[in-house]
């Protein structure tokens, strides 16, 4: 027999173990996951409403790249890595803002055109004849979907968002993502782990009942998570019968309007979908939010996100949208307290590795898919650091 998470069958035989303690703590496999899993997989880095207007740009510095978002005077959103041509320097120092009608490094003022072109160095004849579009910014992938802007540093296996979502295209267009806009702009912090200890805590439910008591009291009788098939995972769950032991969720669910826009099951759900291989895409009725992370180094990561709601949202909405931001800000406290404890623990000798639920299969289907990008991870032991990139290399041409 099978068992069912969601529409998807489990094995009964399926694999208990996580992956190996070592691959927490190996500066060399974290470059090996940078360059295959970050550089070459979609991030997103906000939406079309954090840059209405011609000029607008957002910034993105992760896993040593920089990237830009910029719209242009022909109203197109655009991606260029945010390096001058000349000297490689930044060419907007901040997270977000407007450009208004070019682009200035403010090293030596060469000047961009918003959709990336060059439009001229400082003092043009110390040099010689500069190609406008030889010489303008290095454009970057960029996918629009829903509104949500993804791009990637470097093409790579996922194929475009529109066709990883598709199967859930369905359910979440009632939400008019694409017409949402900023709740309170794109935030960050900082966690003293391992970013895949971080994934590992989100991509499971089992805890919920024990760490998580707005959670708990919210949707925990309802709450089921679905595993990772073609990179992308489902989790799902409907407000308790009888939600409002504590002061938030009551409120919430007191106050929390049922759009009609939503159909019947989803006007009082809270829904989650995880891309391979750091993102969240989060739904509730009022708001649409997206969070991730990004590796520092082996024991720091950069979390990342952002809430967005309806520009024309009641008083009921606004008041709804803050008491579930006070349910989630707990949440992820709770969440780094624990990512924290697990990811510690790893580099004891007594650690003997994972041993999951049949709750926890988020985390198996993760770690597998990060065994197909990068077979080393299957190793028990720790190899040495100097010979990580070869043995991966070695075990993929054995495929």
């Amino acid at each position: 027999m099978n068992r069912h998470a969601g529409n998807v069958a489990i094995p009964n035989d399926w694999d208990r173990s996580g992956l190996p303690g070592w691959t927490y703590h190996s500066p060399a496999l974290l470059e090996l996951e940078k360059e295959h899993l970050f550089r070459t997989h979609w991030q997103i880095v906000g939406h079309v409403s954090d840059v209405p207007n011609p000029g607008d740009y957002l910034a993105m510095d992760v896993v040593g790249e920089r990237a830009l978002v910029v719209r242009g005077k022909d109203g197109v959103v655009r991606s260029f890595l945010n390096m001058c041509r000349h000297r490689g320097s930044r060419v907007v120092a901040d997270n977000q803002g407007n450009c208004r009608n070019a682009l200035v490094c403010p090293f030596h003022g060469w000047v961009y055109n918003l959709d990336g072109t060059l439009r001229g160095a400082a003092r043009p004849r110390s040099f010689p004849d500069l190609d406008r579009h030889e010489f303008g910014l290095k454009q970057l992938d960029l996918e629009i979907w829903m509104g949500l802007i993804f791009i990637r540093f470097r093409p790579g296996p996922q194929p475009y968002v529109a066709e990883l979502m598709r199967r859930h295209e369905a359910e979440i267009a009632p939400y008019r993502v694409e017409e949402m806009v900023p709740s309170w702009g794109i935030w960050s912090s900082v966690s003293n782990v391992n970013w895949k200890s971080v994934r590992d805590v989100d991509n499971e439910g089992y805890h919920v009942a024990m760490a998580h008591p707005a959670l708990q009291d919210l949707y925990g009788s309802t709450y089921y998570d679905e595993p990772f098939v073609n990179g992308v995972s489902r989790s799902f769950a409907t407000y308790n019968p009888h939600a409002g032991r504590r002061w938030s969720v009551r409120n919430y669910v007191k106050i929390a309007p049922q759009p009609e826009r939503l159909p019947e099951p989803l006007r009082r759900a809270w829904i989650y979908y995880g891309l391979f291989p750091n993102m969240v895409i989060a739904m509730t009725p009022e708001t649409v939010q997206f969070y991730q992370e990004f590796p520092l180094s082996t024991g720091q990561t950069l979390l990342r996100g952002a809430i967005y709601r309806y520009a024309d949202e009641s008083r009921e909405q606004a008041a709804a949208r803050y008491l579930a931001f006070r349910i989630d800000r707990d949440t992820m406290a709770e969440d780094v307290q624990l990512s924290e404890w697990s990811n510690e623990s790893m580099t004891s000798n007594g650690f003997e590795g994972f041993y999951l639920s049949d709750l926890e299969y988020g985390v198996r289907t993760h770690h597998d898919h990060i065994r197909a990008v990068l077979p080393v991870v299957n190793l028990e032991s720790a190899p040495e650091e100097k010979d990580v990139w070869g043995l991966n290399e070695a075990l993929l041409s054995q495929r």
